[in-house]
């Protein structure tokens, strides 16, 4: 089992993404935003301190491995938000990425794409894209630029492919039209195996590391039936991918080579990843959407096993306990954080 002790976690949050960190902080630290490591660890020692959850667990039987591991305490800040709608008319928009000229590329997952332009001005949809399986929580899903965009126009995107027997998580590439009109040269450099008939736990995040290898989330695809398959290095289900812009597999991820093994595998045993970002030290941080008190916010290593299902946190969402698993098992790695009782809407 790995875990962080509260003085290395609050280091590592200090250190994170922006994004990641102004959330993170908030989980941890009683301090002010922006106090120091050492500052925000006295103040989660504060006996003042009073926790940002409030409402009972959902598991309510069980231990964090280590203290702020769940149910941090709140922070004060004087931080002010403004809230701006920017474009409306958008059907189950999934997901954002700035372009360079400060419009927006959303995906909809009835199977569209969309430019939003900086003046909030909806385009029309984008030409060129495969058919989706929007059934449940598939469609089309993330959308990531290129590392070289400005020179070569490729997006890449993920999305529920039907298949014969079903349907399963795929990413594509494309060129998209100087006009934001169209995709062209599309080709799929990615499908998640096995296919299975179901709606639900598609994962789909993209993320490119600085080397420019793209990584992709996966869900077990939900059914208990299927999720022993995060634990099984056969497939691709429950995990984490690596691969180079055209498909190709990248000769240090940690299982080539392998026997049996995926070759794409990156980290394994997760349930439905549906965030992903590198911070400025080049860590991978994902948010996996979780049982019912088990949403976790994990540290990502190469070949490392996260433990679902026999390591999970909360219950089933109708309410029993999640058969075969246990909170601290040995041999995997800890949530850094989660969620008791579940945020999810």
């Amino acid at each position: 089992m790995t875990t962080y002790p509260a003085r290395d976690l609050m280091e590592r949050i200090r250190n994170a993404h922006p994004l990641l960190a102004a959330g993170l902080v908030t989980l941890i630290g009683c301090g002010q935003v922006g106090d120091s490591a050492s500052g925000a660890q006295n103040a989660a020692d504060d006996s003042q301190c009073v926790p940002l959850e409030t409402e009972p667990p959902n598991g309510r039987d069980q231990q964090p491995a280590f203290e702020g591991q769940t149910r941090a305490c709140g922070v004060r800040s004087g931080v002010a938000f403004d809230v701006e709608v920017v474009a409306r008319g958008l059907e189950h928009p999934w997901a954002v990425e700035p372009l360079p000229d400060g419009s927006l590329l959303v995906t909809e997952r009835p199977g569209r794409m969309r430019v939003v332009s900086a003046d909030g001005t909806l385009g029309e949809p984008i030409s060129g894209l495969p058919r989706v399986d929007a059934r449940g929580q598939g469609g089309l899903l993330d959308v990531a630029l290129s590392p070289d965009f400005a020179d070569d126009r490729t997006i890449f995107w993920s999305y529920a492919e039907p298949r014969e027997g079903g349907n399963g998580t795929a990413v594509a590439r494309g060129v998209l039209s100087e006009d934001n009109r169209s995709v062209s040269d599309v080709r799929v450099i990615f499908r998640v195996q096995p296919t299975y008939d179901g709606r639900a736990h598609f994962g789909s995040r993209l993320a490119f590391g600085s080397d420019g290898t793209l990584y992709i989330t996966t869900g077990d695809r939900s059914d208990a039936n299927m999720r022993h398959h995060a634990q099984e290095l056969d497939n691709h289900l429950g995990k984490v991918m690596r691969i180079n812009p055209d498909g190709s597999v990248p000769q240090d991820n940690p299982f080539v080579g392998q026997e049996g093994a995926q070759p794409e595998i990156w980290s394994y045993g997760h349930r439905n990843i549906q965030a992903l970002a590198f911070d400025p030290q080049d860590r991978l941080w994902l948010v996996e959407h979780g049982t019912r008190g088990g949403d976790e916010l994990n540290l990502i290593r190469p070949g490392q096993n996260y433990g679902w299902p026999v390591q999970a946190y909360g219950i089933e969402y109708r309410g029993d306990p999640i058969a075969g698993s246990s909170t601290a098992p040995e041999g995997y790695v800890q949530p850094v954080y989660y969620w008791d009782p579940v945020i999810a809407p």
